[in-house]
């Protein structure tokens, strides 16, 4: 049962500015991993994904929804990208979480979701590096260059502190790369209190250079048709595979899926929307190919890197139990801290 002293009728509210100061990298991603773990031991539900385009391409919108027995809540997080947006100035991604108490069905908190999205999602990445990449990994490359990046980078870096080089690459817009690879060391201070010093940042205009010098790989695009070739990779790379979150979606070979070590967030939700849904749909792999899904990694009930020169992949298409996690660790430290807004509700 959520609790904090809140009558029946009071619903915290939490905007992005409010979130900010309240939660770390460090508390998200474990966060995120207690949610793995969770269901790996059978103890959430994730309902069924909705999804509508309302221009093809540019403009959708999906909700996740699920239940978090342990921390006694279920809810939802809707999430709408409209491109058109970035022409008029608006923000083109926007979300919001609504959380609601198990026990008596009454909501509890709505809460911004597009930066504790961002959170969650560079987490599941991180956490997939973390249980699957080589201890010794050095070398980090982000394809895609958009709203997720320096969360992307900002995780990895938190999870994995062996990192000493990240570049970044973005296909469709090489100049957003170098704007970014300049702005990532102020920005990972200023937006998650990350000092980045003795970390080389780097533009990359040679996408298959990059690809092969890099011991992990995050793509996060929307990419329709692969965009990192089967034999780029060099062994002993982990790649996650982030971008990939609908029908036809596709970031790497399916010659790549095929030769890799393959692990899930969800195998379910990755079949019918994930990295793994095109070579599946092309006979290229079977679903006995897939290795398992992170949780069982982490609870080592599934062994995960087997040998120093495999390629393992993980294809993370996003969770609801992660971000409701996510968002259960704001509202207990806005509690703590009388962050936000309380409104009646009633």
């Amino acid at each position: 049962m959520l609790t904090g002293g809140a009558c029946a009728a009071t619903i915290r509210v939490l905007s992005s500015a409010d979130l900010k100061p309240l939660l770390t990298f460090a508390q998200i991603i474990d966060q995120a991993e207690r949610a793995y773990v969770w269901k790996s031991e059978g103890l959430t539900s994730t309902f069924p994904l909705v999804f509508h385009e309302f221009a093809p391409g540019t403009a959708d919108m999906d909700i996740k929804s699920g239940h978090l027995k342990p921390a006694g809540i279920f809810g939802m997080k809707l999430v709408s990208f409209f491109e058109p947006n970035i022409q008029k100035g608006i923000a083109p991604l926007n979300a919001s979480i609504m959380l609601y108490d198990d026990t008596n069905g009454l909501l509890r908190a709505v809460i911004e979701g597009a930066h504790l999205g961002g959170l969650r999602t560079g987490a599941a990445a991180a956490l997939g590096a973390k249980h699957l990449a080589r201890r010794s990994s050095e070398k980090f490359l982000v394809i895609g260059c958009g709203h997720q990046c320096t969360y992307q980078v900002a995780a990895m870096l938190t999870a994995l502190p062996g990192i000493r080089h990240v570049s970044v690459c973005d296909p469709r817009t090489p100049s957003q790369a170098v704007k970014m690879a300049a702005d990532l060391p102020e920005r990972l201070e200023a937006d998650f209190g990350i000092d980045a010093q003795g970390v080389g940042f780097e533009a990359i205009d040679n996408l298959e250079a990059a690809v092969r010098r890099s011991d992990v790989i995050t793509t996060i695009t929307p990419a329709r048709e692969p965009i990192v070739k089967d034999g780029w990779v060099s062994p002993g790379t982990h790649i996650n595979c982030v971008g990939a979150d609908m029908k036809g979606k596709q970031e790497v070979e399916s010659a790549l899926v095929a030769r890799a070590r393959v692990f899930t967030d969800d195998t379910a939700q990755c079949v019918d929307v994930g990295e793994i849904e095109v070579p599946l749909s092309e006979k290229v792999i079977s679903i006995e190919r897939i290795a398992g899904e992170i949780g069982d990694v982490i609870v080592g009930t599934v062994q995960g890197r087997q040998f120093e020169n495999d390629i393992t992949l993980f294809d993370t298409t996003g969770l609801a139990i992660q971000d409701l996690a996510a968002a259960k660790a704001a509202l207990d430290a806005a509690e703590a801290d009388n962050a936000g807004a309380s409104i009646d509700f009633a």
